[in-house]
């Protein structure tokens, strides 16, 4: 599975400009006159979507009073921006492009996490030991400015001096790159890329984010506008506790979701599919919960690799609590 686009400045004034827009809104009703909740993916489905689609398969949204619809991205910045601008009730995301979105003045909001640890992670060859011996090798990265800072950060903490680093733009190339000894390590995702490497039997080490300095931050979270938010707490809060009932229908049937997932993926490898489900389930998370600690010490380690400029404002930037409120 390639990585997850990021958006880059260009993007992010894309957004701007949207939320300009007049929201004409996510809500109506579906079928039998249940409000409906449409909720955007910021990728192809895989196996981090198993929750929402479990939500939908075992009619979740119904028993909560709603018509979950999930809606698949068109490419670029559009998931996103139809949230920021109203059009669409709740996104998947990925907590950096929160940071970067709110940083560049978009106001949407996480009111949950679908895991609750980073995915991020620096996969190279096996003969690489450990960060610091990639000095002196090619790093592959995929030309968005997210990537060195990460590479940075994991060398650096490491011990090794990045300035040492080749770094070779691959794009989203990176199960090919590192199966064909382009490069020797590439910062990926270690259930998706990670996983698809194993499978083709590509000897690999992992260097996670969180193991060399980075907090344990939620890496996927769903957010929704703000004035959304204020609008119809509701509707949201009832997409959200049908996610968590979708959580615990994929613990009951693992294989179920496998096939749910393959089919919206469009793609025959149950196998792949399997295992990348297996990588991430033990670490979704089944209450949604956003940990305010966790989150104050992300913004900064943010801050201080260059991810953003200065930390955001964690109070406004995440809905702690929103589930348990009245």
């Amino acid at each position: 599975m390639p990585r997850r686009r990021r958006p880059t400045a260009a993007l992010v004034a894309a957004l701007a400009a949207a939320v300009s827009l007049s929201a004409c809104g996510g809500s109506g009703s579906g079928a039998g006159g249940r409000p409906r909740v449409q909720l955007a993916l910021d990728f192809t489905a895989n196996a981090v979507h198993a929750p929402l689609f479990a939500a939908v398969r075992t009619h979740a949204d119904h028993a909560h009073g709603i018509d979950l619809v999930i809606r698949r991205p068109a490419g670029g910045p559009d998931a996103l921006k139809l949230v920021a601008a109203g059009r669409l009730d709740l996104g998947v995301l990925d907590i950096q492009d929160l940071a970067i979105a709110r940083e560049r003045g978009i106001d949407v909001v996480a009111v949950g996490a679908l895991v609750r640890s980073p995915l991020a992670a620096l996969v190279a060859r096996s003969r690489i030991r450990r960060p610091r011996d990639l000095e002196g090798h090619a790093v592959g990265v995929s030309g968005l400015p997210s990537d060195p800072a990460f590479v940075d950060a994991i060398v650096r903490h490491d011990g090794g001096d990045p300035s040492r680093i080749k770094e070779v733009t691959i794009g989203f190339n990176a199960v090919s790159s590192l199966f064909t000894g382009r490069v020797d390590a590439a910062p990926v995702f270690w259930n998706a890329e990670g996983v698809a490497l194993r499978r083709r039997h590509v000897a690999i080490r992992e260097f996670r984010i969180e193991d060399y300095g980075a907090p344990a931050y939620p890496e996927v979270v769903l957010v929704t506008a703000r004035r959304t938010l204020q609008r119809e707490p509701g509707r949201i809060r009832a997409a959200l506790l049908a996610v968590r009932d979708g959580m615990a229908a994929v613990d009951r049937d693992p294989r179920a979701a496998v096939t749910q997932i393959a089919h919206e993926a469009q793609t025959p490898d149950t196998g792949l599919i399997a295992a990348q489900l297996a990588a991430v389930r033990p670490i979704f998370a089944r209450d949604l919960a956003l940990d305010r600690a966790v989150l104050d010490r992300w913004a900064a380690f943010d801050a201080r690799i260059g991810i953003i400029g200065r930390p955001l404002d964690v109070g406004r930037a995440f809905a702690f609590g929103f589930l348990r409120a009245s």
